[in-house]
């Protein structure tokens, strides 16, 4: 797999090597290397959004109705049409190329969610953390999530009404988060947005293996 430069400013690409494991003469069909990246978040962000943006199938979707309960303990105030909430996961997929396939797994935002987490993330090759800048705090427990568990992730400012509240230095800084992971700008609302994000994502973690297998290879 071979990572290439982007032909559009700030945005990433993935150019793949064709697969040559076939015998010559063989016709047999290879399916895409299955690759699991989670979308994660606050509650309210634009999980379900993204996932249903990029996905080439009918997402699978986990939401339920807000009720006056719950509408007393998330807050709305950002989000007033929203009347749904995912309350265990969204599910979609994508092929990048012949050789490789994104699965989709998007998290609830609630932390009262919280423990459906490692069951969802269990097997994922990396993440995006999706924010929104106009209630930071929200994301600070993914963040924490992913640099505890190493990994690889990037950082995704859901631009609103097409704007963001901060620049991409300001929310690193309020983060925290090391130089190594991106910080970017993006709208969950549209597909070509969304597929130059999740390959940001995706060069991370082919990295990741690639260092992986390098360091296996000089061990004795």
């Amino acid at each position: 797999m071979v990572c290439a430069p982007s032909p559009t400013p700030g945005g990433s690409s993935v150019k793949a090597d064709p697969p040559g494991t076939v015998a010559e003469g063989d016709d047999e069909f290879q399916p895409p290397l299955p690759v699991k990246m989670v979308i994660a978040g606050g509650f309210g962000v634009g999980k379900t959004t993204t996932v249903a943006s990029i996905s080439e199938i009918e997402p699978l979707t986990t939401e339920a109705s807000i009720t006056t309960v719950a509408a007393g303990v998330d807050d709305l105030s950002h989000t007033p049409e929203k009347t749904t909430t995912t309350v265990a996961m969204d599910f979609g997929c994508i092929t990048i190329d012949p050789t490789l396939k994104l699965y989709l797994f998007g998290t609830p935002g609630q932390e009262r969610f919280g423990f459906m987490w490692d069951d969802i993330v269990e097997g994922a090759l990396g993440g995006l953390v999706i924010v929104d800048t106009r209630r930071l705090d929200d994301c600070y427990a993914a963040v924490d999530y992913f640099e505890h568990r190493d990994i690889p992730f990037a950082v995704a400012l859901n631009a609103f009404d097409g704007k963001v509240e901060y620049e991409l230095d300001e929310v690193r800084w309020a983060l925290d988060v090391s130089d190594h992971v991106p910080v970017t700008v993006f709208d969950a609302r549209e597909r070509g947005s969304v597929r130059d994000t999740l390959l940001v994502v995706l060069e991370l973690a082919l990295a990741r293996v690639e260092e992986a297998e390098a360091r296996a290879a000089t061990e004795p």
